[in-house]
């Protein structure tokens, strides 16, 4: 680090300044990809609705999912995405948010809802196989009017 801080010409104030500085960016940039900030997004509409979402659409991902997640932004969630329809059951274990969420089927129409309180190793099952989940912030899919029946689309 000295060696660092004498080849730059700066004065002690102004480098170790910079390097907080840096130091601090690489520190957000590290729980930025701990929020798992780092999957690929898709925007969808759910009913009339917009939803900028997460895409988790393989077994680690899916297994991630929120876990960890502090907040999620307005209008903002996870879409868990399976090769074939499952039955797979959703639990809260290490996640702090309560959440509600949508099992869709391959044709976009929403099958069931769930909320999903924080921690809670409680298991949400779908009606019936699904391919897609949804996960919003809990009380989003009852504020905007959406139930059983409603479409989202499009998806992967």
């Amino acid at each position: 680090m000295y060696k660092l801080y004498r080849s730059t010409g700066l004065t002690s104030p102004v480098f170790f300044g910079l390097f907080a500085l840096a130091l601090g960016a690489c520190l957000m940039a590290g729980g930025a990809a701990a929020q798992g900030m780092l999957l690929p997004t898709t925007e969808l509409r759910v009913g009339s609705h917009k939803v900028h979402a997460e895409v988790a659409a393989n077994d680690a991902s899916r297994s991630r999912g929120l876990m960890g997640r502090q907040s999620l932004m307005p209008d903002h969630g996870m879409l868990f995405v399976f090769d074939a329809p499952t039955a797979t059951c959703f639990w809260m274990k290490n996640t702090p948010l309560p959440l509600s969420i949508a099992f869709i089927d391959g044709n976009g129409t929403i099958l069931n809802l769930a909320d999903m309180r924080p921690f809670d190793e409680t298991s949400h099952c779908p009606v019936a196989p699904f391919r897609y989940a949804l996960e919003m912030e809990q009380g989003w899919f009852k504020k905007n009017g959406i139930g059983p029946g409603a479409r989202v689309g499009p998806l992967p």
